[in-house]
């Protein structure tokens, strides 16, 4: 049987043609598996506001916020970063019907305090607020 330079193309274009349409299928059905299940950690969130920004040594400052993705009763502990490390403080409360939270604290050492909220147990953790202690 003798092919011509027309068939062999046509053969090459067709073999082409399917690899590329498996490979898009194969990206789509990875794509679809990967948005069917996302981590845990993406789906959950906390805000938080601090009640004040500028504090004296001994004031109370609260801070609340609303928690998306966590149950209500789980734990949440306030925590300050001190030499580039988060470190929870003794201030913890749990998560209230509506998914708000609040806590509240005092400050002994002068300095910018940097904090935010972590949910217990979870990587899941609130933006970082600043607050000044004087």
């Amino acid at each position: 049987m003798h092919t011509t330079q027309r068939q062999m193309t046509r053969a090459l274009a067709a073999g082409a043609l399917s690899l590329a349409l498996l490979s898009a299928g194969s990206a789509g059905a990875l794509a679809a598996e990967t948005k069917a299940s996302p981590s845990p950690s993406t789906m959950a969130s906390i805000s938080i506001k601090a009640t004040k920004s500028s504090v004296t040594t001994g004031e109370s400052v609260t801070f609340t916020g609303r928690t998306s993705g966590l149950k209500v009763g789980a734990p949440l502990v306030l925590q300050h970063e001190k030499s580039g490390k988060w470190v929870p403080l003794k201030v913890n409360t749990k998560i209230k019907n509506g998914s708000s939270y609040s806590l509240t604290t005092s400050f002994k050492t002068k300095g910018t305090q940097h904090l935010r909220v972590a949910a217990v147990g979870k990587k899941v953790y609130s933006p970082t607020v600043t607050v000044n202690v004087t």
